[in-house]
Parts: C-alpha cells; structure tokens; sequence
C-alpha cells in the first residue's frame, strides 16, 4: 500500500470519524484498484480508472468504487499530491421495482379482527385497510381528520405541494373505520390516534404495520399502485390518485405490468409448450 493511500485511509478514520464498515470498504477497494495498476496511485489517469471500472458488470459494485477513487483523488488534490483533479461520474443504476404485497398477504394477518376485538387492533385493521386501499402517503394519512371523509371520499391534503385531491374509499374500509371509531374511547378531529387520543405519529404507524405485514407504511402505498397497474388501470388515474406531480415517477410501475405480462404469456401462449 502506498504512503498516499495510507494518508487517506488515516484521514478517513481519524478526521472524517468513519464507520469501521465504511473504512475497511474504502481500503478494500483502493488497494484492489492499486494493485490493478501496477503503478504509483497518484500516477494514474481518468484511462486507468475507466479499464479498471470495465471489468466490473455489478453496477452498484462499480459505483462503490468509483465512489472511494473519487474520494481519494479529491483528498490528494487537496493535499497537493496531484496537480489536477479528475472526477467520473457514477454509473446509472436501473430503477428498482418498488417492494409490494399481494391482497392476500396484507388482509390474511388481519383476518382475525373483528367487531369484538380491542379498538387498538380495530385501529390498526382500519388503518392498514385505508393505507392499502387509497394509496396515501403515510404523511398524508396521519393528517386525514374525520371531516375530510364524506359519501366514500377522502379529501388529501397533499404532502408536497398545496394542491388537494379526492381519493374514494372501499365500503369494507368504511365499515373498518365504522368499527373502530364505534368502540374508540375518546373524540379527536383526527381518524387515527394514540391511547392519549392525540394524532398518531409516524413511529407508531410504522409499527403498526411492521407487526402484523412485516413491511413499512410506504409498501401499502406501492401495493396499492402494484394491484392498479396489473388490473390495467389508466396510469394517469394511478397519477392522480397517488398525488405525483410528473407521470415519470409513476411509470416505474410499468414494469411490473411488463413483468405481469411476460409472465402471462409464458404460462397461457401454445408456443411456450414447444421446444
């Protein structure tokens, strides 16, 4: 290892106060690019990155690395080792398909709430239905009061923006809402609260759905989006439902479609029988 590499890591660790995770991923990293070089580190050129980059077809493993070299030649310029400083942008990744649940996954773990069960767990019933079958930002949901709910209409205000939008509401949610607020023992303009009846909080919601789904708040919201695409919903219905001021943040769900395609095809086409 190099006396330059050696200065870097020990300004990591002791001026930057780095994780010791994030220390050994940077020092693994820069000494795999500097025996692939063959030469003094401070010597190398932009050439010398991109032939190292190339061999790597991980994209997220490539922009870690990329990520340390970057670093490192930044320190070295401001140290004065090199005399200019080079730095390549990062690979872009492919956009992920967002995490979601099937209808059965997300009403199986709540079947067993009923009408005599306690008013947290008729809370928390109602509020995994709702989440699921609006869509709603977990922000915007926390903020829905009981005025905003009229003949199976929710009326958002939106998280990002000053805009509102109406959203409409499945009977079996209204009748979980029903249920819950039936047996709630205290009044609040807010639908969903604490023990204190004061407006529940985003800690509590998480754990909410984490008990019974094993997932965040923000799943529903994909699951909700997921179940509208693959029914060949209009995606600018799925747009406006979800509150997303550009259709390019909702068209990620188009993949999912694609998928849900190709997976009907494989299973129902007559030509997929042959070899």
């Amino acid at each position: 290892m190099s006396r330059y590499l050696e200065a870097f890591l020990e300004y990591l660790l002791i001026n930057k106060g780095v994780s010791k995770n994030t220390y050994e991923a940077y020092k693994r990293d820069l000494v795999q690019f500097e025996k692939f070089i063959e030469k003094d580190i401070i010597d190398v050129d932009s050439n010398d990155v991109i032939r190292f980059l190339s061999q790597i077809d991980n994209k997220r493993s490539l922009n870690r690395k990329l990520s340390a070299i970057n670093s490192f030649f930044d320190f070295a310029y401001k140290r004065n080792y090199v005399d200019e400083k080079f730095k390549i942008k990062q690979a872009k990744l492919p956009k992920s398909l967002p995490k979601y649940l099937s209808k059965e996954e997300i009403l199986t773990p709540i079947s067993h709430i009923d009408s005599n069960s306690s008013w947290f767990e008729l809370r928390d019933k109602a509020l995994i239905l709702f989440l699921y079958a609006t869509g709603l930002r977990i922000s915007e949901a926390l903020n829905i009061k009981l005025s905003d709910i009229e003949d199976g209409w929710v009326r958002v205000e939106m998280a990002k923006g000053e805009k509102q939008r109406l959203v409409p509401i499945a009977d079996v949610v209204l009748k979980a809402i029903e249920e819950y607020l039936a047996k709630r023992p205290c009044r609040s303009e807010y639908l969903f609260v604490n023990k204190n009846c004061n407006k529940l909080s985003r800690i509590s919601a998480f754990n909410i759905t984490k008990k019974y789904l094993a997932v965040s708040p923000h799943v529903l919201r994909h699951s909700f989006a997921t179940s509208l695409v693959l029914g060949n919903a209009d995606l600018r219905v799925v747009q406006e439902l979800l509150g997303h001021a550009s259709l390019n943040t909702t068209q990620i769900y188009t993949h999912i479609q694609k998928e849900n395609l190709k997976d009907t095809i494989l299973k129902y086409h007559p030509l997929e029988d042959l070899e």
